[in-house]
């Protein structure tokens, strides 16, 4: 069964969320697949057992010793990438114009780090991240690797996957060949805006979604209207959080929230955990 967690914008407690199911669901194989901004991993301690390096995109190379600098590949860059051979790498977008322009045939593309890949064993299962080059692109093909990576520890149990925020290639990514999505999201006019975006987009890849409405007692009015349209829409609605202060205390304190005894959070996070699995998962 593979589970993404995702949201229409940072900062709904998603990552809160997916660190407490993976917690509850002992044994789980965990996937950090927010890879622009990890933060999933960081709950937790164990060692590396794997670090892969890993490329998805290239970018150009000059060979100085073949260049004229005639200038040809300044005027056909569009990205303003090369000058008198040297490359820009920041700027460079692989596609090769710079190589079919240059008469000296001193041109070509190498591949560009994207990122290194770690699978890190922690006590009670393996989580899966990335850690990213500063400006490298490609993390869309980076979040289907890990997905890959992670398959064959997941087969017989339960994968989570915290995926990025928004409705770009990275969500795109993480929700492709998931059995289901849950969608967090927060009652407020933007967030009740981006939570429609990102189910359009699980409706429009057939992926079934269910919803979580956190901090759902600081806005009740546009609480009702998310409860309403999710009704109208025949999307389950299986949880409702209360704003806990103690939530701040668990980021802090890099421990998933489910350990604090006192916390509404966790009780509200159980029996939404307790309903998936029953009435959606079946598992």
């Amino acid at each position: 069964m593979r589970l993404a967690v995702i949201s229409g914008k940072g900062g709904t407690g998603k990552t809160t969320i997916a660190t407490s199911i993976a917690e509850l669901e002992n044994g789980s194989v965990r996937i950090d697949a927010d890879v622009e901004a990890s933060n999933m991993y960081l709950y937790y301690t164990g060692k590396d057992m794997d670090k892969e390096y890993f490329s998805a995109s290239q970018v150009a190379y000059v060979d100085l010793s073949l260049c004229n600098q005639c200038g040809i590949c300044n005027e056909i860059c569009k990205f303003d990438a090369i000058d008198l051979g040297k490359v820009n790498e920041l700027k460079c977008e692989g596609c090769g114009a710079c190589i079919i322009s240059c008469p000296e045939k001193a041109i070509t593309l190498v591949e560009e780090k994207t990122a290194d890949i770690y699978r890190t064993e922690i006590p009670n299962g393996n989580i899966f991240r990335a850690k990213m080059e500063i400006g490298a692109d490609g993390s869309g093909l980076l979040i289907s690797h890990l997905r890959e990576k992670a398959e064959e520890y997941g087969k017989n149990t339960l994968t989570i996957l915290d995926g990025s925020p928004g409705i770009g290639c990275p969500v795109i990514a993480s929700i492709t060949g998931n059995h289901w999505v849950l969608i967090v999201t927060e009652p407020t006019k933007s967030g009740f805006e981006d939570f429609l975006r990102v189910y359009e987009l699980t409706k429009h890849f057939n992926i079934p979604a269910m919803v979580c409405i956190n901090k759902y007692d600081i806005n009740e009015e546009v609480t009702a209207e998310i409860e309403d349209y999710c009704k109208k829409n025949n999307i389950p609605l299986v949880g409702k959080i209360p704003f806990d202060e103690t939530i701040v205390q668990s980021i802090n304190e890099l421990k998933p929230i489910i350990y604090y005894e006192n916390s509404k959070a966790n009780q509200a996070i159980r029996n939404m955990w307790k309903k998936m699995k029953e009435d959606y998962l079946k598992i």
